[in-house]
């Protein structure tokens, strides 16, 4: 039994990394310690110790010659490691299936061992990978005012960090405007690093045991929105036990309160984790996000 459960993770592993990825950095990624050279760790739909961000590109199923939108996909995993199966590349398939040119973002964690200036590693590889679907919209037949992002738990939380954090790059080479998604997607997202309604492990992991009060206030996403915040969809939860639901319920209120459109679908049970699998009862939560695309993303 432990050998059929070895092989089975082997193939997943196989097949989610098998494809051609795309190295977000020409050369060594901005931040990478010198001389420090670790191995990549996966394990199954799992990936740990990135230190080569890179993009898996799924494109358009539909033949078109009209500009198509795009999407990049940041799976979560507690800033620790990366679920990059039900938050990843089912994701790329779900996207891609209804037009979108989707790219699976795998970025560097808030790893001390690997990187210096840790906690904005994450943000830098998620503007990157913004501004390389951007910059290579004419490649792509992509729309470049027409980008979005979308993450998951953690992932959520570096997915509100690039919708809200974009007015100052953490590569100061570019601009806002390379790196500013035009619409965002939270699924059961950590917003805030207030100790009291924070998830404690993406805490930890991004700014620290005991961080100071500037970056506390930085990460704190729900303080951070502004009139340029990009149009939201949120879904959470109401009986999420890892991260309260109190951190899609604060950060639509605020967008609310700055004028940013935002739809909230509160969940009365769901858990935590289920990301874009097909079975389990909250697998039709992805009908309310088609219907937002259509809405307002999908139409001319």
């Amino acid at each position: 039994m432990k050998n059929t459960i070895t092989l089975l993770l082997l193939m997943t592993a196989t097949t989610i990394f098998s494809q051609n990825p795309i190295n977000l950095w020409e050369a060594e990624a901005p931040f990478n310690k010198k001389g420090v050279h670790v191995a990549e760790i996966n394990e199954g739909s799992r990936v740990s110790k990135v230190s080569i961000p890179q993009l898996y590109h799924y494109p358009a199923v539909q033949a078109s010659d009209s500009l198509k939108p795009a999407i990049v996909i940041v799976p979560g995993g507690g800033y620790a490691r990366e679920a990059f199966d039900h938050e990843g590349m089912m994701v790329g398939e779900w996207f891609a299936e209804r037009g979108f040119e989707a790219f699976v973002l795998k970025y560097r964690l808030p790893d001390e061992e690997l990187t210096n200036n840790s906690a904005f590693v994450p943000l830098m590889d998620a503007q990157e990978a913004i501004h390389w679907v951007r910059s290579r919209a004419g490649q792509y037949n992509i729309d470049p005012t027409n980008i979005g992002i979308i993450g998951f738990s953690a992932g959520g939380h570096l997915t509100a960090s690039a919708s809200t954090l974009f007015r100052e790059p953490v590569n100061e080479r570019l601009s806002s405007q390379d790196v500013r998604p035009d619409f965002s997607i939270l699924i059961y997202p950590v917003i805030t690093m207030d100790a009291k309604n924070t998830h404690m492990g993406s805490r930890e992991h991004l700014i620290g045991t005991t961080p100071n009060a500037e970056l506390i206030e930085k990460f704190s996403l729900e303080n951070q929105i502004t009139e340029e915040t990009p149009k939201t969809f949120m879904l959470h939860s109401a009986d999420d036990g890892a991260v309260p639901v109190i951190n899609t319920e604060q950060y639509a209120h605020n967008l609310t309160q700055k004028g940013v459109a935002v739809t909230k679908i509160i969940l009365p049970v769901g858990g935590h984790g289920f990301g874009f699998r097909t079975t389990g009862h909250v697998a039709y939560w992805t009908a309310y996000l088609d219907i937002w695309l259509k809405n307002n993303i999908l139409q001319p």
